[in-house]
């Protein structure tokens, strides 16, 4: 059973610098392809950044240059460095994942599998 809890989401003002980190529980984390989405008030939600099985990085272009994700296997967690940010950054982040090769092989959405509850955003 995987369980994933998000944290450092914060309110900061335009140009700021955050540190999401999301912790996750259970095992085989080295088999997951992990990421983070966003979701804004009415609108769906956005994959942002993703980190392939083989650690391939992939970046929404909103965001490329300005967010930098990565993982540290042997805490099982995963990070998004957030910079420069903007009011049209904010929102709920979601750390997300995706349990097998082949889940992990779908394109957006269906590779996620698990997320957590989510960590706020606001940039102001």
């Amino acid at each position: 059973h995987v369980q994933l809890v998000e944290s450092g989401g914060d309110s900061v003002q335009a140009g700021g610098s955050l540190r999401l980190s999301c912790a996750a529980s259970g095992n085989h984390f080295s088999r997951f392809c992990m990421g983070w989405y966003r979701q804004f008030p009415g609108k769906e939600r956005e994959e942002v950044a993703t980190i392939g099985l083989d650690g391939t990085t992939k970046y929404t272009a909103s965001v490329q240059g300005r967010l930098t994700i990565s993982q540290d296997a042997s805490k099982q967690s995963l990070y998004l460095e957030m910079n420069s940010l903007t009011p049209e950054d904010s929102g709920m982040y979601y750390c997300a994942a995706g349990l097998t090769p082949f889940s992990c092989g779908n394109t957006w959405p269906k590779w996620l599998e698990v997320r957590g509850q989510g960590t706020q955003v606001t940039v102001s």
